[in-house]
């Protein structure tokens, strides 16, 4: 076990940062062997006149293991993507001088990785931001299903190693917990009347991974943008080898931006005929105008249900305004990858593919 364990965050993930803590008390034996009366630490983020801003580290962490949650994205606060970067750099700086011995940032949803289009004349943001947290002193990166696999191919281990962890797994639990339930239901209904619809040909993978999970039928969208204006779809087209009609279809994908993507594909399928239609999705980024969107096709009858993690703050009012949004937590997950290191544990299991027999079956243990 590495030295003290302490969690801290920004401003933007605070509540979050909270939940886990708290799911870490949880684990007794854990909680127990770390001998310590609370995991939480300060940061105090202080502003100067003409807008610049300090990090203040209210907490011993001399030789501490120092897990740091911080994110980009919408949040309690109101905070912009740029103050929140630069509170985060600031926070990493500050971590260091006051000579934490490991520094881990949690960042569960990484806006950065936006940003991975390599050209002549464009800049990278995930290249930059990782450039930025290493030069500052971070030891190690651990996030939740970047925007795209080559986002990782930016990474030198050699001087921060970065974990991407699968968070559809969450969600493969949620929909086996609230919509199969039973191991009947999953052979008879779900492997004959489901099918699991990626976005665009390059969230195949994740699409794959649920159809695998749930031994359900695989469709790939394809999706054709105008790359002269961001956030546009001009066309989505349907590729699969057997009927759809009257499939009950989940649309699989990382995040929900502007919500144009799903937008366009939702109609698409609609016009052939399939059943009742889902959205599961990683990050709710939601940017506008993805919310009218998502109103507009549940209120036309054309979406059931969308489900999201806790990765980017989900405000209530945006809960009480879509009640067939379904939010799934993390912060247990979150709590159990940071016992796992700061016992020096593999991670190897949070990327195992999930399986929805083989956890139907354990849960008849506990009947």
């Amino acid at each position: 076990m590495r030295g003290e364990l302490l969690v801290l965050s920004t401003r933007s993930m605070q509540e979050y940062a909270s939940r886990v803590a708290y799911q870490l008390k949880t684990f007794p034996d854990f909680y127990a062997a770390t001998n310590s009366s609370d995991f939480v630490g300060r940061l105090e983020t202080v502003k100067f006149a003409d807008g610049e801003m300090e990090v203040e580290v209210h907490t011993s962490l001399r030789g501490k293991d120092v897990f740091l949650f911080s994110g980009a994205g919408r949040n309690n606060r109101g905070l912009s993507v740029e103050e929140n970067k630069l509170e985060l750099y600031h926070s990493i700086d500050a971590l260091r001088r006051a000579q934490a011995g490991r520094i881990t940032l949690f960042e569960p949803y990484c806006s950065s990785s936006r940003s991975d289009r390599t050209t002549r004349r464009n800049s990278v943001g995930f290249w930059v931001h990782y450039k930025t947290l290493v030069s500052l002193g971070v030891d190690h990166i651990i996030t939740y299903q970047l925007h795209s696999e080559k986002s990782k191919t930016v990474v030198d281990p050699t001087l921060c190693a970065i974990d991407d962890v699968p968070a559809y797994a969450l969600l493969s639990e949620y929909i086996t917990d609230n919509f199969i339930r039973s191991a009947e239901y999953l052979e008879g209904h779900v492997r004959k009347e489901w099918a699991f619809c990626s976005v665009d040909a390059g969230g195949e993978g994740a699409a794959k991974r649920l159809a695998r999970s749930f031994g359900a039928k695989l469709m790939i969208a394809h999706k054709q943008r105008d790359y002269n204006t961001a956030n546009t779809v001009e066309s989505t087209n349907i590729l699969s080898d057997t009927s759809i009609q009257g499939k009950e279809v989940w649309i699989i994908d990382d995040m929900i931006d502007t919500a144009g993507s799903v937008f366009a594909l939702v109609k698409e399928l609609r016009k052939r005929h399939v059943g009742k239609v889902n959205i599961a999705a990683v990050h709710a980024v939601f940017s506008e105008p993805a919310l009218e969107r998502l109103l507009l096709l549940h209120n036309d009858g054309l979406l059931e249900n969308v489900l999201i993690t806790d990765t980017v703050t989900c405000p209530d009012e945006v809960r009480t305004q879509m009640p067939f949004l379904q939010v799934v937590s993390s912060a247990r997950l979150s709590a159990e990858i940071i016992m796992r290191l700061h016992e020096e544990k593999s991670l190897s299991p949070f990327f195992d593919e999930f399986d929805a027999v083989k956890y139907l079956s354990s849960l008849k243990l506990f009947l």
